[in-house]
């Protein structure tokens, strides 16, 4: 069982953001869940919020983090979505926002309970980033395509949006920080990368891993 730390290869997500970024997007809060819902995400999670954050990014430019959660990823199965403490993981996660998990050959995203009441943007955002991380490596290219797509599908809502920037959640205020950074770098990977480089938890990691280089 190992960690499968959270955060873009500059190249690839400019062509996205290019292609998507103008892309119009509901805000789907009052999302009405119903029985072909919850079956099609049986594998996935049976909490109401998370569904509904995983479906709002249909229109978003994370639309391939949702294809990935419910199975077109590297394992080939559905990730699993919960909220949990995490310090029962380990105490040194206890604030962390959010992990990645696989074991074996099942991947797992753990949300960090206390975000149970945050808005479902900043849920989604949060979930466009941690369904990246499909396998054990990890790499500053994977983390910054991570990051990078997580505030690019901030934006995307907030500007549909504005009023989100204003709720008071710890979730939201990590969303509207490397939204700041990502407007920052002219809607690109410039100063998120500045900001994984300069990360005391990726010191240590290569530059490429081959799983997410496989994504691109």
């Amino acid at each position: 069982m190992r960690i499968i730390l959270i955060q873009i290869f500059e190249g690839f997500m400019n062509k996205v953001l290019c292609c998507l970024f103008g892309l119009c997007v509901c805000c789907n809060s009052t999302l009405a869940l119903d029985d072909a819902l919850y079956k099609k995400y049986k594998h996935v999670s049976n909490d109401d919020n998370i569904i509904k954050a995983i479906e709002l990014l249909q229109d978003t430019t994370g639309k391939y983090s949702k294809e990935a959660i419910l199975g077109k990823n590297l394992t080939g199965k559905p990730i699993k979505v919960e909220f949990t403490n995490l310090a029962n993981i380990n105490p040194m996660y206890a604030n962390f926002d959010a992990l990645g998990w696989k074991k074996k050959k099942t991947l797992t995203i753990y949300i960090n309970e206390k975000h149970k009441d945050a808005p479902i943007e900043a849920l989604a955002s949060i979930l466009s980033h941690e369904a990246i991380h499909q396998d054990e490596a990890n790499s500053l290219n994977e983390e910054t395509y991570a990051w990078t797509l997580e505030a690019a599908v901030w934006t995307q809502l907030t500007d549909d949006n504005p009023s989100l920037e204003e709720i008071s959640h710890p979730l939201v205020e990590r969303e509207n920080v490397i939204k700041k950074l990502f407007i920052r770098g002219n809607y690109t990977s410039k100063y998120i990368h500045s900001f994984v480089i300069g990360n005391k938890g990726y010191k240590n990691l290569p530059e490429r891993s081959p799983g997410f280089e496989e994504l691109l």
